[in-house]
């Protein structure tokens, strides 16, 4: 997501004309090895590969300026892309494109930009954030199944000079680029379609958002409790257990989904989760939206063995944030398990965060997916909104919504989401709250904020996400939201 910067400029989403193709002595460059895999092949890898000067004839290029890429090249199968660098609190002033080749293709796709400013980010002074292992990086790019790639990154110039004679434009600085520049290739690796994922028309409510709960489905009141904060989860077999673990009591261990429950089981859930901490007022008359139908981390294939084992817990929910990822629409519904497993891996392997940012996905078919391990129904500790992420969630939309209107299933299922995520603690979709900065690039650190329950990434810091499309729906989200509430 791009940082709104005086000193950065937009990156134009435009399609270049493919350049001829490399001689066949650069075609015939041995394929880079990827990242051991092991027995798990399935699981997926990343290719990491530095990038290098490149010679430019661009004249609008200033003598000497920046620029890095990586020449045509065959590569091992990928479908996520994306561009790091060594700080992450270094700015890449300038623009990041690729261009790719479909595996079983001839043809090279046109220039693609990647969103250079990332703004999704654990908080400051966070043992997340301080790791020494965190990178700079681009926003992801969904590509699909490709095995050749191009890459070059441009710095933005400080100052142009026009000579009107000529008719001529010539950039005469440029900033630095980041150090450590290195392309990440990710394949996903392969998994079963999450049961249920259903392709949904544009501008329909997908069939997976309405499905209910079967009758006999009750919640167990003890696994519901939430982990005290900062706590690790207690000591279990493995990784997967852990994560089962998490939401014992809304689905069986190893389930696919958590079922969708009715008003009234939902009603029943929230007594048992917060049986102790309800008013009087709220117990007779609970504002909390049905509980929606979620892919578990097992449905979309999660590899439990990237993540960091404990998990990490703030103290209530009083917000949530919407995001879209920047990774481009281009993506079938179907393959939305595959593209949240890229994320995934980007996040963990190459930005280096102890797992995926966000607390949930929502796909453009509208179905909901479980992201940050911990469960569902807990205040688990995300990598979302940099400086407000205690005591929030962040939700983010599959795809781009600066110039694409995001499907009705879309805002359907954010407002199904928040209006029942929120009810578990009693927040009111349409009303404002007060959360505290732990620094960023609007507000500074220990500043008190007045900001809507429902807000927008840009709300906490200045970047362009969730796009313009999405934030613009974020008004019917919340009207939506306190409705399904009973507000």
């Amino acid at each position: 997501m791009r940082g709104l910067l005086a000193s950065s400029i937009g990156v134009t989403c435009a399609v270049a004309l493919a350049l001829p193709l490399t001689s066949p002595a650069a075609a015939a460059r041995p394929v880079p090895a990827a990242e051991p895999r092991g027995a798990a092949e399935a699981l997926g890898s990343t290719q990491s590969l530095p990038l290098a000067p490149l010679a430019s004839r661009d004249r609008t290029l200033a003598p000497g300026a920046a620029e890095q890429g990586l020449p045509r090249r065959d590569v091992r199968h990928f479908s996520l892309v994306g561009v790091i660098w060594d700080d992450p609190d270094t700015v890449l002033h300038g623009s990041v494109q690729v261009r790719t080749r479909a595996v079983g293709a001839d043809t090279w796709s046109g220039w693609q930009d990647l969103e250079t400013h990332n703004d999704d980010a654990a908080d400051p002074g966070t043992a997340e954030r301080t790791s020494g292992r965190v990178h700079g990086a681009t926003a992801p790019l969904w590509v699909g199944d490709s095995d050749g790639v191009e890459v070059r990154v441009r710095a933005e110039a400080d100052r142009r000079t026009e000579d009107t004679a000529r008719g001529s434009r010539t950039a005469t600085a440029s900033a630095p680029l980041p150090t450590g520049l290195r392309l990440e290739l990710v394949d996903p690796g392969e998994s079963a379609p999450a049961p249920g994922t259903r392709e949904a028309a544009p501008g329909a409510q997908s069939a997976a958002v309405r499905r209910s709960a079967p009758a006999g489905a009750r919640p167990a009141a003890a696994a519901l409790r939430s982990a005290p904060t900062a706590d690790p989860v207690a000591d279990l077999a493995t990784p997967e257990a852990d994560t089962d673990a998490a939401n014992a009591g809304l689905a069986a261990p190893g389930a696919a989904e958590i079922p969708a429950l009715d008003r009234a089981r939902t009603e029943q859930e929230l007594f048992a989760l917060r049986a102790g901490e309800l008013t009087k007022q709220q117990r007779a008359k609970p504002y909390i939206g049905p509980r929606p139908r979620i892919v578990t981390r097992r449905g979309w294939g999660a590899d439990e063995t990237l993540r960091e084992r404990t998990f990490v817990y703030t103290k209530k929910v009083k917000a949530a944030f919407v995001h879209h990822t920047a990774s481009g629409n281009g993506y079938r519904c179907a393959q939305a398990p595959s593209l949240i497993r890229g994320i995934y891996r980007y996040h963990v392997k190459s930005m280096g965060w102890r797992d995926i940012g966000y607390n949930f996905l929502v796909d453009k078919c509208g179905n909901i997916y479980e992201g940050r391990a911990g469960g569902v129904a807990k205040p688990v500790l995300g990598a979302h909104t940099l400086g407000f992420n205690t005591n929030s969630v962040g939700i983010a939309v599959l795809g781009s919504y600066g110039s694409t209107k995001p499907p009705a299933a879309v805002v359907q299922a954010v407002a199904r989401l928040t209006a029942w995520k929120l009810g578990l603690h009693g927040a009111n979709p349409k009303g404002k709250t007060t959360l505290k900065s732990g620094g960023g690039n609007l507000y500074p650190k220990g500043k008190k904020v007045r900001l809507n329950v429902i807000s927008g990434h840009r709300d906490g810091f200045a970047t362009e996400c969730p796009g313009r499309k999405l934030y613009g729906k974020l008004g019917s989200t919340r009207t939506t939201a306190a409705r399904l509430q009973g507000r």
